[in-house]
């Protein structure tokens, strides 16, 4: 068996080894946890929940209120009164008492529509807070995948780094028995040496740097930070995505887009409101009292009443110093405002979608084009290792092929990764990344 086709073996079974230690956590178990556990998804939800218990009538302004009253109001007085007929009445400790309970209804008939456009508005409000809340689900699910496929990158130079280190020691061990027959020179076992700890220096940065992303996976999962997983071992790139499809999406779907179309919506909603305003406001009152009072000194000593009351009210806004003209004219300029945002958040996003497609399709060549120059120098790292054991080539020029061969997997790693990023960024712009 070719040297290199064993290492490449040993440290396949060694990292499947390690995996079976380990929980494999996928990308659709770990876009779950988040939508079932994240916080800011919770806080979002919650905040909808919010908005859908205001949407009611009753809020709107539009039912009656019916409130019950009690009053109960008791006297002890020194009293004296001189009457008509010239007669002094007078008494100590004179008790008097009154007691009135009923219940009142309010409600107001017409109010210029105001209440209408109210109710309106709060409709608008829940489909707001759905929007919002879509936003911090693609927003939270986009950081969840980019987190993961990033883990699954270092992942991948991991291994290739292993594979370098094993290649690294062997070279040393060829420098030394070369050297230990005369065959070659000190200097050439000090290279070797150098370059291994170079490789294992490397090799603990990238494993720091994959922990402390595996701890922020977690931390967005909101699970044990120290929890331990591995990742799948390869990224998949959707290939099919085109720009007329991603653009009609983005104006149809894009939650961002939703979010100021929707707020125009109630600015013209307000404008509605203020206007109102020109027109009278008619209300009706209703109830029912009961009634009684008691007095130790007088001409009634007592009296009991019950009975319904009713009547009608209407007010109009004659004049109130130009304050209705000022609102109104705000209101308007905050509808024009609010139709401004629709245009620049279009034009913003469209933008932004177009410049990500060409990312994303300047990544997917680089995949086949790094694929290549992996296999190339894969071949010429085979064909330099055998060299070099037979000792026909000196000592840089196999840490060129190392290299080399090394920074293609790396190179070709990044490369899904970044493609792997355009295409989440865009499916995140349409509102359509699969949850």
């Amino acid at each position: 068996m070719p040297y290199r086709t064993y290492v490449l073996t040993f440290v396949s079974l060694v990292y499947i080894s390690l995996s079976f230690c380990q929980e494999v956590l996928s990308v659709d178990n770990a876009v779950k946890s988040a939508l079932e556990n994240n916080y800011q998804i919770i806080t979002a939800s919650n905040e909808l929940m919010m908005d859908e218990f205001g949407v009611s009538p009753g809020y709107a302004g539009m039912l009656p209120s019916l409130e019950a009253h009690l009053t109960d109001n008791n006297s002890i007085q020194n009293l004296s009164q001189t009457r008509s007929d010239g007669n002094v009445v007078e008494r100590d400790n004179a008790k008097n008492n009154s007691l009135n309970y009923g219940v009142a209804l309010d409600w107001t008939l017409f109010d210029g529509l105001r209440m209408f456009a109210n109710y309106e508005q709060l409709k608008e409000n829940k489909k707001l807070g759905d929007a919002e809340l879509k936003q911090v689900i693609l927003a939270t699910v986009g950081e969840v995948m980019v987190t993961y496929y990033d883990l699954v990158q270092q992942q991948q130079q991991l291994s290739a780094l292993d594979s370098t280190i094993l290649i690294s020691k062997q070279r040393v061990e060829l420098a030394q028995n070369r050297f230990t027959i005369g065959k070659s020179s000190k200097l050439e076992v000090l290279n070797a040496k150098v370059d291994l700890n170079t490789d294992q220096t490397l090799m603990q940065r990238q494993k720091e740097l994959y922990a402390n992303t595996k701890i922020k996976l977690n931390q967005q999962l909101a699970r044990d930070l120290e929890m331990d997983f591995t990742v799948a071992q390869e990224i998949f790139v959707d290939e099919s995505l085109l720009l007329p499809n991603l653009e009609t999406l983005v104006v149809n779907e894009n939650p961002r887009l939703l979010a100021v179309q929707i707020n125009k919506r109630i600015s013209e909603l307000e404008l509605k409101q203020i206007k109102a305003a020109r027109y009278p406001t008619i209300f009706a009152t209703t109830g029912y009292n009961f009634g009684q009072s008691e007095s130790s000194l007088g001409f009634t000593t007592s009296s009991n009443s019950r009975g319904f009351n009713y009547g009608f009210g209407a007010t109009l806004n004659l004049f109130d110093g130009f304050t209705q003209n000022r609102n109104e004219k705000i209101g308007k300029i905050e509808l024009e405002n609010s139709e401004i945002a629709v245009a620049e958040q279009k034009q913003e996003l469209l933008a932004l979608l177009e410049t990500t497609y060409q990312t994303y399709l300047t990544n997917i060549s680089l995949i086949e084009l790094e694929g290549n120059n992996e296999a190339i120098a894969k071949e010429n790292m085979d064909i330099t290792v055998e060299k070099y054991r037979i000792g026909i080539i000196p000592t840089i020029e196999f840490r060129t092929a190392q290299l080399n061969y090394i920074n293609a997997k790396v190179r070709l790693s990044n490369a899904k990764f970044q493609a792997k990023v355009s295409e989440i960024v865009l499916k995140q712009l349409a509102g359509n990344l699969s949850l």
